[in-house]
């Protein structure tokens, strides 16, 4: 591995992976469109593929998903940007109008799922449909789409964990990431004969984290004994997941006045909360004869 990396390249050392000249963007007729975003687009579009899927072979109308997906996207995209710039507003508040500048990063996936899980509720409220089955569905597409949008802050450089010489290990360049995110540990792993980082590739932890957690939501599709099953599966595998992975994330969005990553407890809150409801749900529901959906 070169000492000095180029400064679009990203590296593997570890398992001998060198990637030369990874864009952030490219451009079409003069319009710079960012990958960040394509990645996410991608993702949303393959996540609406499965739920349609997933309610045909349940017995639901897969137009009802198509028609709230346009909603879904766009307030779990305000949503996600508001949480994200509401814990880091020390970064926005000298230059509010950067808030816009999505094709930057800045997106907190707590924030759209919040958001998300409102616009469900609103639009079940209105159509007369079953909340809990709709979120029930729409977890396997929120999941891959997780999956897939991690890959964004791959191309972006960001969201990446503490110092660390293990197999994944990732080097990247010091111009390409904010400065805020470099710690001590990094610096002090670094000669004056390198021009890189070397860091915790926590996006590809938490990716692969979520796909494992799509098999298995997959799998107990034909398990499910109760609407809002897979809900509490979601938050407490994902909850559990980023619980750990945010401990490693050296740009954690931090508690106001408290000093602790939000996400992490808002992790860690979800996991009991989840435990807790669905043991409460089974006691209520022993002995009794209870309608499940079709398996896949």
């Amino acid at each position: 591995m070169p000492d000095i990396m180029g400064k679009m390249d990203i590296a593997f050392p570890n398992i001998n992976v060198y990637l030369k000249n990874v864009p952030k963007d490219f451009s079409i007729l003069g319009f710079t469109i960012a990958l960040y975003g394509v990645i996410i687009g991608c993702g949303f579009f393959l996540a609406l593929l499965l739920i349609s899927k997933i309610a045909a072979k349940t017995g639901q109308k897969s137009d009802d998903y198509w028609d709230i997906a346009v909603y879904i996207i766009i307030f779990s995209i305000i949503g996600a940007r508001l949480y994200y710039v509401f814990f880091a507003w020390d970064y926005y508040k000298d230059d509010p109008i950067s808030i816009l500048y999505l094709r930057n990063g800045g997106l907190a996936i707590y924030g759209g799922v919040i958001a998300g899980f409102l616009t469900a509720f609103i639009y079940a409220k209105v159509k007369k449909k079953s909340f809990l089955m709709m979120t029930d569905t729409i977890m396997y597409g929120l999941v891959l789409g997780q999956v897939l949008g991690r890959w964004g802050n791959f191309t972006n450089r960001e969201a990446f964990g503490e110092y660390t010489d293990g197999l994944l290990a990732m080097r990247l360049p010091v111009e390409m990431v904010r400065s805020g995110e470099i710690t001590a540990l990094m610096q002090e792993h670094m000669s004056e004969a390198t021009n890189y980082i070397q860091v915790s590739p926590t996006f590809l932890y938490e990716s692969l984290w979520n796909l494992c957690l799509l098999i298995i939501l997959l799998i107990y599709c034909k398990h499910k004994r109760f609407n809002g099953e897979i809900v509490l599966l979601y938050l407490g595998g994902y909850g559990l997941g980023r619980a750990w992975i945010e401990n490693l994330r050296t740009d954690q969005l931090i508690m106001h006045s408290t000093g602790l990553p939000v996400s992490q407890m808002l992790a860690i809150c979800l996991v009991v909360f989840a435990v807790a409801t669905d043991i409460i749900v089974r006691i209520r529901l022993k002995g009794k004869k209870v309608e499940t959906w079709p398996g896949l």
